[in-house]
């Protein structure tokens, strides 16, 4: 059995290719990525740039292969808009493509919840997306593409998960960011404590995602994957303190200074990730249901407080990073 993982060189794919692994080590694991990386042995390095056709020599594909399609521009803000089309859709349409000539029935793709766009309303997989940034428009483009691979053949099966943000070891995104400016007293409340920031730990979203393979009904399921319900970012910041056992007072910002310090921040060279563009993401809510996620049968592993103590643990009890 072939495990094929596009972008698997990144936070989400190490995380999987270490579970897949240990628990299937006949099975081979191929990483087609841009950025070398064999997982200390673990998984196959195959140069792959998904924006361009996929082909692997010498490999058997079988119909009981999996592809897991994580390859993606995501980081937003941080790209001309172009790149995130260019990636996301083309990759999306080459991969597809990929498991036709290949005769693979299974892809699972990681989405976003980009689509839905940020919003004080409750989300769920019923409601129509309506995305509002080029990464957003360019992964629902995406999954549209992956619904129709699926619908060419009712034998294929396609979990897609939307997953709110993801974090644990090597992410360094916002959940790292976040932990480093309270630990430096950088950090305040932009503007008030009640935000809604859906999130979900990298080794949940992974078990999710096995669990999905051996518990999928052929076609294509939609999820978000987000804790149910999901936290305020005060909720996370307390959270995350009492994990570390910073002692830290986390002051409110108001809004009538906060843009403007972001303004002079940023001109300075934007430390610690700090600018306008993210400021005002972290002032918006992404009120995601995980409800869907959480009646699916599936058992979470993690709560809150254990997920980011197993992280902290992954770290040698350090710090979170």
């Amino acid at each position: 059995m072939n495990y094929f993982i596009t972008g698997g060189s990144g936070f989400i794919g190490t995380h999987l290719v270490d579970v897949l692994a240990e628990r299937n080590p006949e099975a081979k694991i191929y990483n087609l990525d841009i950025v070398e990386n064999n997982h200390g042995g673990r998984s196959v390095y195959v140069n792959c740039d998904v924006r361009n056709a996929i082909n692997i020599d010498g490999v058997t594909t079988t119909e009981d292969d999996v592809i897991f399609n994580f390859a993606a521009v995501h980081r937003t803000p941080g790209h001309p808009e172009h790149a995130y089309f260019e990636t996301n859709i083309r990759g999306a349409e080459n991969v597809c493509d990929f498991a036709r000539r290949s005769g693979i029935r299974k892809i699972v793709f990681t989405s976003s919840i980009a689509p839905y766009a940020a919003s004080e309303e409750m989300k769920t997989e019923d409601m129509l997306p309506t995305p509002n940034t080029a990464y957003g428009i360019s992964k629902l483009v995406a999954e549209k593409t992956h619904q129709i691979w699926q619908s060419e053949n009712p034998e294929r099966e396609l979990p897609i998960l939307r997953p709110g943000v993801v974090f644990g070891k090597n992410e360094a995104g916002n959940f790292t960011r976040l932990y480093w400016s309270i630990r430096k007293r950088k950090f305040m409340y932009p503007g008030r404590k009640n935000t809604i920031k859906a999130c979900i730990y990298v080794k949940e979203l992974v078990e999710f995602m096995l669990y999905k393979l051996q518990n999928h009904n052929k076609g294509c399921e939609l999820y978000n994957c987000t804790f149910e319900p999901a936290f305020t970012i005060e909720q996370i910041v307390e959270t995350m303190k009492q994990v570390t056992g910073l002692k830290r007072h986390v002051m409110l910002m108001p809004v009538w200074l906060i843009m403007p310090a972001a303004t002079v921040i940023g001109a300075l060279g934007a430390p610690m990730g700090i600018c306008p563009a993210r400021v005002r993401k972290l002032m918006i809510s992404t009120n995601i249901s995980g409800k869907k996620m959480a009646e699916s049968g599936y058992k979470f592993h993690y709560t809150l407080t254990e997920a980011m103590a197993d992280w902290l643990k992954d770290n040698d009890g350090k710090a979170l990073e």
